[in-house]
C-alpha cells in the first residue's frame, strides 16, 4: 500500500524595523556580489582553461574570502 503525505506550507509576513531592513539589504547585497563573482569565475576557468569547478570547491574557499575581506564576516554560511 502506497503512503501518501500532506504537506503544509506556512506564510508569515515580515515587517521588518528600518534597522533589520538595512541590515537584511547588506546581507542580500554581498551575497549576490558573492554569487556573480563566483559565476565569473566559473565561466573564466572554463573559456581560458576547460576547467570546470564545482560549487562545493567555490565553497570551500570562502573562509578565506572572510579572512581577506572583513565585510564578509558578518554573513552567516
Amino acid at each position: 500500500m502506497e503512503q501518501q503525505f500532506v504537506r503544509k506550507t506556512f506564510k508569515y509576513k515580515l515587517t521588518p524595523t528600518p534597522q533589520q531592513e538595512q541590515a537584511l539589504a547588506l546581507v542580500v547585497r554581498r551575497c549576490r556580489e558573492l554569487y556573480n563573482a563566483a559565476l565569473q569565475e566559473r565561466r573564466d576557468a572554463w573559456q581560458k582553461c576547460g576547467v570546470s569547478l564545482t560549487a562545493a570547491s567555490q565553497s570551500a574557499q570562502l573562509p578565506a574570502v572572510k579572512e581577506v575581506r572583513p565585510d564578509y564576516r558578518a554573513i552567516h554560511s
